[in-house]
């Protein structure tokens, strides 16, 4: 099975956040796929987090060296479909690059972001469902 994983899902685990063993039990056997956009994605995450004081830069560093463990293949989007999702659906480009790349591929995202589920939602894509 593929599944488009986007930035939401990649954070939760490699930050160890409490649905970790859920997502990694649902992806389990499954070929991931994301935007290539994805490695700029995790760090600006972190930035956000360190403007918070959510995380420091020792455990970010930590995260990362897990995240390049994760086998994620890459997908370049192009960026009139992005642009043209961004537009029709109100959304920034960043989550457009992830829409795109499961309508293409025609497989299911997996997100735990409420705003991109809905929006995938209203554009037709097959969503899989972590559990609560």
């Amino acid at each position: 099975m593929k599944i488009v994983v986007d930035t939401s899902i990649i954070i939760a685990v490699i930050t160890n956040e409490r649905n970790k063993k859920k997502l990694i039990k649902l992806t389990e056997g499954a070929d991931l796929i994301a935007p290539s956009s994805l490695h700029w994605e995790i760090a600006n995450a972190f930035s956000a987090m360190f403007k918070r004081n959510r995380i420091d830069l020792e455990k970010a560093k930590i995260a990362i060296k897990e995240y390049k463990k994760i086998p994620v293949q890459f997908y370049d989007i192009q960026l009139e479909a992005a642009l043209e999702y961004s537009y029709e659906y109100d959304l920034y480009a960043y989550d457009a690059y992830f829409l795109v790349c499961a309508k293409n591929l025609n497989v299911p995202l997996l997100s735990i972001d409420n705003t991109l589920i809905k929006k995938a939602e209203k554009i037709g894509i097959k969503l899989l469902e972590v559990e609560k």
